[in-house]
């Protein structure tokens, strides 16, 4: 992944979906959702999160969001993740276990579980989420001692 994909894409609190920002005012962002591509203003009230800047709470310390990408990534192939957002918590909790086996289960949430399997896929499908050539390295070097067996 190039260092800095995510680092113009943002959450912007009580809006949904990510937003590209564009350019900086004095009191906020000027943005375009991700979902819809339509232009949006932040005011001073409102939380901006740059993606680069999530961690997520591991059992041996915090993991930024785009190392959890790139699990999701690794894990799906480089496809869309097989679970739904809207899936059961349980559900949701087995799937995000099978990904990050060190994801601390008392400070990550069914509802996060959501939004970073929401935000994969979105990002994903937008073209942003580039980890190719790694998944295929990947996937050889598992690939190579199967062969010389």
């Amino acid at each position: 992944m190039s260092e800095n994909m995510l680092e113009k894409i943002i959450v912007i609190s009580g809006k949904p979906g990510l937003f590209r920002m564009l350019s900086q005012t004095r009191t906020g962002v000027i943005a375009t959702s991700l979902i819809d591509g339509k232009k949006t203003v932040t005011n001073p009230r409102e939380q901006i999160n740059v993606l680069t800047e999530i961690q997520i709470y591991g059992i041996k310390g915090e993991v930024s969001l785009e190392e959890v990408f790139h699990k999701i990534f690794v894990y799906e192939k480089g496809e869309s993740t097989r679970i739904i957002p809207k899936a059961k918590k349980d559900e949701l909790e087995a799937y995000f276990f099978e990904v990050f086996q060190d994801y601390d289960e008392d400070r990550v949430y069914a509802s996060d579980i959501k939004k970073i399997i929401q935000w994969y896929n979105l990002l994903l499908s937008e073209g942003i989420l580039k980890f190719e050539a790694e998944v295929s390295a990947e996937n050889s070097a598992k690939e190579l001692p199967k062969e010389s067996v």
